[in-house]
């Protein structure tokens, strides 16, 4: 691993130009941890990189420090960056806005917490035991002994709270020593739940309405809502008011979201309090944690319910 932090910092120094970019539909993780590496190398390396997604950021996010300053992909207008990063991506398929760029790059790197079996930079600091992407760019910042200021420890504070579910998917003490370092160097936690507690009316109407019109399968194990076309519209994120509430109901082991995004496209979140279900995401070409994953499936709303039935059928 020292190995592939001095290339980077090799990488990094050369560089007069840097882009960072992430899944699409940006999550706490992907941009906390965009936001965090970006103001690190230019508190580091005198380079302020730009930061590109594609899809939606959630109203939750708006008073991240930093949150204006990414660019959605359609206002870029050079594609030729001297090193690019990927984070927190999982597969490629959450990329191909990113394509131009990325095959354009003078050199690419990423860094991501999830399994993945085609990896595309040709520099890999990847860590699969890390419960956000956030506590691989903390790691780094220490192992560099890296000046940060208020706005990168607040940025990786919502990249780990977001991504382990305020801490319900650690799998184990790693994350909860960082939080407590961050702590200590003066991140409020209150005060980073009340920023990320924001969204609209609007939304929570419509993720309120999926959790009551909910259905429950194989003796209420199974919770499988559904988010119509027209109220997509109005989802922030990944709906995870639907898949909060849901989880409380007892005797619920599963929660399964299915949200119709266009015709024959629908997203897919899934949640467990038992047996991993990440193997179900990667069905339908997703992935994620072993008890938080997703994917999105081309094909009916009917198609991806019937599936969903059968899949989770005798677990």
């Amino acid at each position: 691993m020292n190995e592939k932090l001095e290339i980077f910092a090799e990488k990094i120094r050369a560089a007069k130009s840097v882009a960072i970019m992430a899944h699409k539909n940006l999550d706490g993780d992907a941009l906390g941890s965009m936001l965090a590496m970006r103001r690190l190398i230019e508190l580091n390396f005198g380079i302020l990189p730009v930061c590109i997604y594609d899809g939606n950021v959630p109203d939750m996010l708006d008073y991240v420090p930093g949150r204006r300053d990414v660019c959605h992909h359609t206002k870029i207008t050079n594609t030729k960056y001297d090193v690019v990063i990927l984070l927190d991506y999982g597969t490629t398929r959450h990329l191909e806005f990113a394509m131009p760029i990325i095959n354009a790059a003078g050199f690419t790197i990423e860094m991501d917490h999830h399994k993945n079996d085609a990896p595309i930079a040709e520099l890999q600091i990847n860590d699969t035991d890390a419960d956000a992407t956030g506590i691989i760019v903390y790691d780094m910042m220490r192992a560099f002994d890296w000046n940060y200021d208020a706005d990168v420890l607040t940025q990786l504070a919502v990249a780990i709270l977001t991504d382990t579910g305020n801490f319900k998917f650690v799998r184990d003490s790693r994350a909860l020593r960082i939080m407590a370092d961050l702590v200590d160097e003066g991140v409020c936690v209150r005060r980073v739940m009340e920023m990320l507690n924001n969204k609209p009316r609007r939304t929570i109407i419509v993720e309120s309405r999926a959790a009551a019109n909910a259905e429950f399968w194989y003796k209420g194990r199974l919770a499988l809502a559904t988010v119509g076309i027209d109220d997509y519209k109005n989802m922030d994120g990944r709906g995870e008011t639907v898949l909060n509430l849901l989880g409380q109901v007892k005797g619920v082991e599963y929660v399964v979201l299915l949200k119709h995004q266009k015709e024959n496209q629908v997203g897919i979140s899934l949640r467990s309090r038992g047996a991993p279900i990440d193997h179900i995401a990667a069905k339908f070409g997703g992935g994620g944690h072993p008890r938080a994953a997703g994917a999105v499936a081309f094909t009916s709303i009917e198609n991806v319910r019937s599936q969903i039935l059968e899949l989770f059928k005798g677990m």
